[in-house]
């Protein structure tokens, strides 16, 4: 058996924890700038490897949304070889969320959609919809199917 010991001073061990206190107050510094500056702090999950019906709820969950236990519809759409001006706006609110599906044209992809059961203002048949590819989330949106309805990223407004 071996006995180590060492001799610390306490100097030296009140610079060490100083040093790391000053290195979390950067850190947390910087975070609360990032989100004063209305830098995107995401906290989603990864989009990568979502295979199942729990990992597309558990997607949603990661922005805050309840959604019914199972896709109200699931279609497979072909991403067009070429945008027109029909897309713009669609393809604008895709990259805010820091998606490109111009990375996917010509590419069949899966659209999950859920009923969202939590939307802030009490409206009931908001839809929830997941753009997948090969098990990674490429897209999705927020929407009201009603007449004048509205769509918008997964963030949850505030």
């Amino acid at each position: 058996m071996f006995i180590f010991t060492a001799k610390v001073r306490r100097k030296r061990i009140a610079a060490v924890a100083a040093a790391a206190a000053v290195v979390c107050g950067v850190l947390v510094a910087a975070l609360g700038l990032m989100q004063l500056r209305g830098a995107a702090v995401s906290t989603s999950a990864d989009p990568k490897g979502v295979k199942s019906n729990e990992d597309r709820i558990a997607y949603l969950e990661s922005y805050g949304w309840s959604v019914s236990p199972q896709a109200v519809s699931v279609e497979e759409l072909l991403i067009p070889e070429e945008f027109d001006e029909t897309y713009t706006q669609y393809l604008e609110l895709q990259s805010a969320q820091g998606f490109d599906l111009s990375q996917y044209c010509g590419k069949r992809v899966k659209r999950y959609t859920y009923e969202l059961t939590n939307y802030p203002t009490g409206e009931s048949g908001i839809l929830a919809g997941l753009l997948i590819y090969r098990n990674t989330v490429i897209g999705g949106d927020v929407l009201s199917p009603d007449l004048g309805g509205f769509i918008h990223g997964l963030e949850m407004p505030a």
